[in-house]
Formats: C-alpha cells, structure tokens, sequence
C-alpha cells in the first residue's frame, strides 16, 4: 500500500482560507447562517474555518455545531462491525436558518443524504448548501454536488482520499492512498 500527497499543510491552509473567504462572500454577517459539521470528520473542517471566520473576520457570532449521521445512514446495520455513534451537538435552531453543511470528503454522497434527514430533527432549514474540503466527484452514488468545493480529485473506487488533521492524527496534510 502506497500513499501520495495531495495536499501539504500549507495548500490545506491556502484552501481552507478561500473557503472561508467563499462563505463571507456568500453570508455577510452569518446572522442567519449556522454551520454544522458532519461527524466524524468534517468537525475538524468546520473548526478550522470558524476559527478563521472569527480571527480573521471578526465574525465572533457564528453558530456552529456538529452532526452525528450513524443511525441515518442507509448502511447502518449492514455490515458485521457495528458502526459506533458519535456526538451531535447543536444547541441552536435551524429553523429558517441558512445552514452549511461541512465535511471533508465528498465521495458517494449517502453521508450528506443521511445529515439532510438527521438535520429534520433541529427545524427545517430556509436553505442547505454544503461544503467540501474534497471532492472525489467520480464516485457519486446521488445527484449531490458541493456550493464550496475546496479541491477536486479523480480518484478510482480502490483509491482512498484520507484527510489528516494535527488534532487528531499528528499532522496536517491530505493524502491519495493506493491499494
């Protein structure tokens, strides 16, 4: 099994700095916009860009949460392993919020199919836009597409896009492991 580097911890910077950029462009004042990231991995995503939006943007009032999908999805209770919940942890409304979606990788697009439904617990949103910091957009299994797309990769079904955060994995870097 090899490995190749598809993003250093400065490109991972560069692009989380535009994808913010992205999000004040779009949202102004975030006053009716909260975002949310996936569990288990898009909160690391979705933290870094709050923490930009506030240091750099002076944006201090965003509403920001997380998502736990594991007894949405349709897999649940597929395979012999059972899949361990994580934490949810939204102590807002979404009703007739902006809510952005945030996750680091997008492949077939049934985790962001399952947090569309998970969300219904919270409120009904006004609006769900979604945020990836990787798009494998070959890999699709519904019609879901990324508003903010940090970078796209042409990655073929025995290839794995793996995102490595200092929080958790010791390092920042995004990596295409090959088989």
């Amino acid at each position: 099994m090899s490995r190749k580097v598809l993003l250093d911890s400065n490109q991972l910077n560069i692009i989380l700095h535009r994808l913010a950029c992205q999000l004040v462009e779009k949202h102004n004042d975030f006053k009716d916009t909260v975002l949310v990231g996936i569990q288990p991995r898009g909160i690391y995503v979705a933290s870094r860009i709050e923490k930009i939006l506030k240091e750099e943007y002076g944006l201090n009032d965003i509403k920001s949460g997380q998502l736990d999908i594991t007894f949405y999805r349709d897999d649940f209770r597929r395979g012999e392993k059972p899949l361990e919940a994580n934490k949810t942890k939204i102590d807002f409304i979404v009703e007739d919020k902006r809510v952005v979606f945030i996750d680091d990788v997008l492949y077939t697009g049934r985790s962001i199919r399952a947090a569309l439904t998970a969300i219904q617990s919270f409120g009904r949103p006004r609006e769900i836009e979604l945020l990836s910091l990787i798009d494998r957009r070959f890999s699709r299994h519904l019609p879901i597409q990324p508003d903010y797309n940090g970078r796209q990769v042409d990655a073929i079904n025995e290839e794995k896009v793996k995102v490595s955060w200092k929080e958790n994995d010791g390092e920042d870097a995004v990596y295409l492991i090959l088989k």
